[in-house]
């Protein structure tokens, strides 16, 4: 946008000035003034201008002493513009390496003159656009790098999925409580306290690892949220903070792969002298579910009967076993086989609980 443009005549000759100001006022531009090199620096260290029309021959400051201060101070951002009556051939040289962007011979053609300065007011304006779009794209970039710092740090605490709820802000708060049908399963290995008690904390925290990264991998491959761990033991849910299609039937498929990977750990662990086995207990019903502790220090953790009872069923697991209620076989029993165990009777729940055994997927 050229109307209304601000542009510094800079001239010791005063009638110079006041033609080069009555041309452009009339024209709509708004012109500043300076009779001097200095003056002119100091009144574009105080005003912002758009364009520079710069006499050449000037006592103290040449014009050309002055367009390369302007060049050191504002880059290329500001045109600049020779004005001289001397011969134009040498003198457009000089004004090119002292950095001026276009020349003007006297006396001057007013046409001319409003002809470059228009075009030379244009592309500055495209140049503040081509700025202004950088550092919006600069900010942009440097939102995304905090908000992938910031999901890189949630993550430590909360599932890959909770944490980019949080950082997004596109869902309500996930971390207010409420209340969903889940599925909750429950792991650990049989025999790890014996283990840890008689091995040395590097063997204990070696196995810890290799369980861990194998557990941790497939959790994500299945979208499942790890509410905590501790040791040997995991709890797991499906169905939130995300919503996910078959929550039962994930569940079940990751609970078979973590059963077939901890078998395959078995092996080199046995060489070891380690006797260890795995067991999982899985339930499916709604729990409350939000934000669980106190400032500083808050898990994302689910409360309710469906816990308990996948919790108490992982405790009666014998090695390599996955016991699941009747209600969630039921959920999937296209999909798996399975063996009754029996009605169990456990901690906390008030009636016996028909259990069964997970032996596999059906064949297709």
């Amino acid at each position: 946008m050229t109307d209304g443009a601000r542009i510094l005549v800079v001239d010791d000759t005063p009638q110079n000035v006041k033609l080069l100001r009555d041309v452009l006022e009339a024209r709509g531009f708004r012109p500043l003034t300076a009779a001097s090199g200095k003056e002119a620096l100091e009144v574009l260290a105080k005003e912002a201008v758009d364009l520079v029309l710069l006499d050449v021959v000037m006592p103290e400051m040449s014009g050309y002493e002055v367009c390369r201060a302007i060049r050191e101070r504002h880059g290329l951002t500001l045109p600049v513009v020779m004005v001289t009556a001397l011969d134009p051939a040498t003198e457009r040289v000089k004004g090119i390496e002292a950095g001026a962007d276009d020349f003007l011979t006297k006396p001057i053609n007013q046409a001319e003159l409003l002809a470059r300065v228009r075009s030379l007011l244009r592309i500055k304006s495209l140049h503040d656009e081509l700025a202004d779009l950088n550092r919006s794209l600069e900010a942009r970039v440097a939102e995304q790098v905090g908000q992938l710092d910031r999901l890189s740090r949630l993550k430590r605490f909360f599932s890959p999925q909770l944490a980019e709820l949080i950082v997004s802000g596109d869902a309500e708060d996930p971390l207010r409580s409420h209340r969903r049908e889940i599925t909750v399963v429950f792991l650990d290995l049989r025999g790890f306290t014996a283990f840890a008690e008689r091995a040395e904390p590097e063997e204990v925290m070696g196995v810890l690892r290799e369980y861990h990264a194998e557990m941790g991998g497939l959790i994500l491959a299945h979208e499942g949220t790890l509410e905590r761990f501790t040791g040997d033991g995991m709890m797991i849910f499906f169905n939130d903070p995300q919503p996910v299609p078959n929550p039962a039937e994930r569940a079940v498929r990751m609970a078979l792969e973590m059963r077939a990977r901890v078998q395959a750990l078995g092996e080199g662990w046995r060489k070891r002298e380690y006797d260890l086995a795995f067991g999982i207990g899985i339930a499916h019903g709604y729990a409350t579910i939000g934000a669980i502790g106190f400032e500083g220090r808050l898990d994302y953790g689910a409360i309710g009967t469906v816990t308990n009872l996948a919790a108490r069923l992982c405790g009666e697991a014998k090695a390599d076993q996955i016991l699941i209620t009747r209600r969630l076989l039921t959920t999937i029993e296209d999909l798996v086989s399975a063996e009754p165990i029996g009605e169990l009777s456990l901690k906390g729940i008030t009636r016996p609980v028909p259990t069964f055994n997970v032996l596999g997927l059906k064949e297709a």
